[in-house]
């Protein structure tokens, strides 16, 4: 019987195997293949299938590739252990449960491919099985718990099938333990196909939807193309927030990638407005609340405008909301038909459409001849008669409809702003049409801001404060219809300054109230924001001497807050309309920044701000008459200033004033959520325009620049900043582009990176706990403050590793690549030393070992923090002279740590990198310190530190060493110790003669307990062997 069980065992063996291989060549057999092995399966003796089935598959788990071939052979497999005969079923979900428990073991194998392919067949064998397979409880929960287990593999194609074997039990509503496995895991993954799978596997929830929505924002395309998939069949329109809809379209209408914009387009047209709008456009855009999200519904709609997917039907026109012609006398507005937002939007982005097609159509029929100019003509003919059909017919229809919905309330506001930009595509060539709407416009100018009273019956502006109608976008609706209809030259200036001069009656004569001064600056800022000079002012209803003197200068003085607000606006864009800045301007300006309420203080900081950086800081100082300083004379800080003297304030610049305002406490009010409008963020922006843009102003010392950027890095790690989020977006921005600028300044000295290099260690000790003079606190806050220095420390070495873009600098070291100035003869061009990370390395070694305080638990993590960045700096053989001068300061850093044996090996083994690349060139060390602006005690500790170059040879041969035998008499005790010392070249550095005796004598000390007979002749030797070893290693820790 044995041999025949063996000989059948065999017979399947092959039979299955000649099977599999078959199916391994083509997929068309795999459904009659499937039929031929159940066959084989059901003819079988009982429990004598499985075993030969097993070892068939055996060569399969020791493939670790994916081939087309191994794709075949695993989907062939899982598919015959899903399928169930209808007369045998009980018998194939014996073999499915025996199979499964078979790939179990192989899950939690230490070979790679075997835990791949069993993992992949478990994923190929649960999305294939029918749901009424009978496997019992025991085997589900062992194949769920190891596939949980597989989640945490190192292999990322084994996560990912464990993944996508996991996604069908991820629905059951019961258990939704492998859905928070899901989420855990999502933000932890690295490997972007397994976050895809993730993201493809969640089931629809509240609980998923907003981190699919996440997923949108990630840095693989894959996964984010992967996300609008699922939203789109996986989440209805309806089910998800307003705020997820339209965070959704404004991530992927505007992605950088094409195909993730074809995605959500894809999405937005076939799924959002087709499916769940019936193909309504208006429809959609009331599921995106386009009053509060109106760039949102735009983006939408020229979106769908541009694919063709919306088309004008025949019929529909703004025209449908206006009265009948049988209504057309008498009051035309009473019968004029309201619109909703949705629909004022919809026909607004059409007629924009329609007149960017006619115009485009134009342009080309303009440079093209012939048919096809004729043909675009005819297509730019229909577009503008498209556009035609649905504008209002005449002028005044048009000015009928914009004021029935102005007198509609503020819940219209958002239509009749939309109106108003659809005027600009009328006609207004005819000049009694032009009449019309400048009246109407007059009209818009003339119409009070909006207010409200509180309970002490004081009036309070509703909106900005500083735009007319409080609205920014309503001031600027306006202003475009205005300068539509006032095209001609001066009509504009005209048109306004003859209603700025009803306005300003009142005003003048100072019986004005707040609304009305409110009323009169809005206008003014309209203005002066739409001329390009003031000069255009002159011989009009209000001159600009005028304005200033009897509108702005009073209403910065009056008491109330807003109209100072919109006052200090006006004057700085007045300021910058004139050729040069203005005395009274100025003065009151800084009055206002220093004496004035926080919102009037953010003000006038912009107000500076914008003028120093369109005049110059220099012309701003002098409108004054301060004291400009010479530029031959540098000024390597800023004054301190004291905000109460306001005489000594006088006669300080406007930078410094700034810088000082910037310098002083952050103070965060608990109502106060807009970053935009804290001082220090305002300030910290304006520097960093003028950082930026330093060539363009020399009366900012390069000298200053390392102050300021000091004072931006620690504003940016600071905790107090933490809510300022557009602040932080502003610097992140800068901080990315200021290090990578590199303009060509004289003897190719890169300013911009020695600004980062220098302001490296006044930020690490303003912002370390404990140490030059700053504050501690309890244990948590310390560890809290020096781990955001150590963040700032990174942050600043990358800022410095950071390649250069600018084209000057890429002329520049081709210049000098060419010159040959290259050591080490790579094509890596050699810099200045205080322009390269290696000079950052020594200004952090000599902040190292000049540290006063290494003794005190904060000096000693202060020391070993810098010393772990200056770790970090990756030296180059081209900069000799800075791996000279590193090595002859590495000995004074181990000193300095050797309280941290960690860290003392890793700077032995930064001291083996330096001295594997160290070149046999005399170079003088003081030349480095100079360009770097250290102390002058540093020089010379350095110039006794400096390992000494290799001389050559003497002809004399070096005495050879002996043992000296050891007698009774303590002189030559002495002789034999002091011969025991060892004359090998130092690794680091060379110790001073009272250093080297001092530490000789210290391990003296320390053997002192090493008992030795004095009658034996090796114990002398022996003795004199053990200090020597002992010596020699602690010179190279030293």
């Amino acid at each position: 019987m044995m041999p025949e069980s063996v000989a059948e065992d065999d017979r399947l063996s092959c039979k299955i195997a000649g099977i599999l291989d078959e199916c391994r060549l083509s997929h068309a057999v795999h459904n009659r293949k499937l039929k031929e092995l159940a066959v084989v399966r059901s003819s079988a003796p009982p429990f004598c299938f499985f075993p030969p089935f097993a070892r068939a598959l055996l060569p399969l788990f020791s493939f670790p590739r994916r081939t087309v071939s191994a794709e075949r052979t695993v989907r062939f497999i899982a598919a015959f252990v899903a399928h169930r005969d209808g007369g045998s079923a009980a018998a194939c979900d014996a073999f499915l449960e025996e199979f499964l428990r078979f790939l179990l073991t192989a899950t939690n194998a230490s070979h790679r491919a075997a835990r791949f392919r069993s993992c992949h067949i478990i994923s190929e064998i649960i999305m294939r099985l029918p749901d009424d397979a009978e496997v019992s409880d025991e085997v589900w929960d062992e194949v769920i718990e190891s596939m949980k287990q597989r989640l945490e593999d190192k292999v990322p194609a084994i996560r990912g099938l464990a993944v996508r074997a996991l996604s069908r039990f991820a629905s059951d509503v019961e258990d939704c333990s492998i859905v928070s496995l899901f989420l855990k895991n999502l933000p932890l993954e690295q490997n972007a196909d397994v976050r895809k799978i993730i993201v493809l596997s969640l089931p629809p929830s509240s609980v998923t939807s907003s981190v699919i929505v996440g997923s949108t924002l990630d840095i693989s395309e894959s996964v984010r193309r992967a996300a609008y998939c699922v939203l789109a069949n996986k989440f209805p329109l309806q089910s998800l927030s307003i705020k997820l809809r339209t965070a959704i379209l404004q991530r992927g209408l505007s992605d950088r990638s094409s195909p993730v914009k074809r995605e959500c387009l894809k999405m937005l047209k076939d799924t959002w407005l087709t499916k769940c709008c019936k193909g309504d456009p208006i429809t959609l855009l009331r599921f995106l609340d386009v009053e509060t999200y109106e760039a949102v519904g735009e983006a939408a709609m020229d979106a769908l405008l541009q694919d063709g997917v919306v088309l004008v039907k025949e019929g529909q026109s703004i025209r449908q909301y206006l009265p009948k012609s049988e209504q057309s006398e008498g009051n035309c507005a009473s019968g004029v038909q309201l619109m909703e937002a949705e629909v004022s939007l919809y026909w607004r982005t059409i007629c924009n459409q329609l007149q960017k097609e006619a115009q485009g159509k134009g342009s080309d029929a303009a440079n093209t001849t012939g048919t096809e100019a004729a043909f675009y003509a005819s297509e730019a003919s229909e577009k503008n008669d498209l556009l035609e059909a649905i504008l209002p017919e005449t002028i005044s229809e048009y000015v009928d409809l914009v004021r029935a919905h102005l007198s509609a309330g503020p819940s219209h506001r958002f239509v009749a702003r939309q109106l108003l930009l659809l005027g600009t595509m009328l006609d207004f060539s005819d000049s009694t049409n032009r009449k019309v709407a400048s009246s109407f416009v007059q009209e818009l100018l003339l119409r009070p801001p909006d207010y409200e009273v509180d309970d002490d019956g004081n009036k309070i502006a509703v909106g900005d404060c500083i735009s007319l109608g409080g609205d920014r976008d309503w001031a600027r609706a306006v202003s475009e219809l205005a300068r539509r209809i006032n095209a001609s030259p001066g009509e504009f200036e005209a048109a306004v300054a003859s209603v700025l001069r009803e306005l300003a009656q009142p005003c003048r004569e100072r019986i004005a109230d707040y609304v009305q001064w409110m009323h009169c600056l809005v206008v003014i800022g309209l203005l002066l924001e739409n001329i390009e000079s003031l000069r255009c002012l002159q011989d009009r209803a209000i001159e600009p001497a005028e304005i200033l003197h009897s509108l702005l200068m009073p209403a910065a003085k009056q008491s109330h807050l807003d109209v100072q607000k919109a006052a200090t606006r006006c004057l700085c864009l007045f300021g910058k309309l004139e050729r040069r800045p203005n005395e009274d301007i100025i003065k009151q300006l800084r009055l206002l920044f220093i004496d004035g309420p926080k919102p009037v203080s953010v003000m006038a900081a912009k107000a500076l701000l914008d003028l120093a950086a369109w005049h110059g800081p220099e012309e701003v100082d002098r409108a004054i008459g301060v004291d400009i300083q010479p530029s031959s004379i540098a000024s390597t800080e800023f004054k301190p200033l004291d905000f109460s003297d306001t005489e000594s304030i006088a006669n300080i610049g406007v930078i410094n004033l700034l810088y000082a305002a910037m310098e002083r406490e952050i103070i965060c009010e608990p109502d106060q959520s807009d970053d935009e409008e804290n001082l220090h963020a305002v300030l910290g922006e304006g520097f960093a325009k003028f950082l930026l843009l330093g060539q363009r102003y020399p009366s900012i010392q390069a000298c200053l620049h390392p102050l300021i950027l000091s004072r931006l890095i620690i504003l940016y790690f600071s905790d107090e900043t933490k809510d300022m989020h557009r602040f932080r977006q502003c610097l992140s921005v800068f901080f990315e582009h200021y290090p990578a600028l590199s303009p060509n300044h004289k003897a190719s000295q890169n300013i911009l990176t020695r600004c980062v290099s220098e302001a490296f260690v006044p930020v690490m000790r303003a912002m370390w706990p404990g140490v030059c003079g700053n504050p501690g606190g309890s244990s948590v806050m310390v560890s809290k403050m020096r781990k955001l220095a150590v963040q700032a420390s990174r942050f600043m070495l990358q800022m410095m590793q950071m390649p250069m873009f600018s084209k000057e600098l890429v002329e520049e070291n081709t210049t000098e690549k060419n010159q040959g100035n290259n050591l080490s003869g790579s094509a890596e061009p050699k810099r200045d030393i205080d322009c390269v990370e290696e000079g950052l390395a020594i200004r952090i070694a000599a902040e190292v070992i000049n540290c006063p305080d290494k003794k005190s638990s904060a000096g000693k993590s202060y020391i070993s923090a810098l010393c772990r960045v200056a770790i970090l700096v990756q030296f180059r053989s081209v900069q000799q002279e800075a791996i000279k001068c590193m090595r002859a300061l590495l000995s004074g850093m181990m000193a300095s740590v050797s309280h941290d044996k960690e860290l003392v090996r890793e700077l032995n083994r930064m001291e083996s990198r330096l001295k594997s690349i160290d070149m046999p060139t005399e170079q003088e060390v003081q030349d480095i310190f100079d360009k770097l602006g250290l102390d002058e005690n540093l020089k010379n500790t350095a110039q006794m530190m400096l390992p000494v170059t290799p001389a050559p040879c003497s002809a004399r041969a070096a005495p050879s060493r002996r043992r000296v035998r050891r007698k009774a008499s303590d002189e030559q005790e002495s002789d034999c110790e002091s011969s025991a010392i060892p004359e090998v070249p130092m690794t680091v550095s060379r110790r001073s003669e009272r250093a080297s005796k001092t530490a000789a004598i210290s391990k003296m000390i320390s053997l002192s307990n090493i008992e030795f007979s004095d009658e034996e002749d090796e114990g002398g030797s022996d003795r004199a062997s053990h200090c020597d070893s002992d010596d020699a290693s602690d010179e190279a820790v030293t």
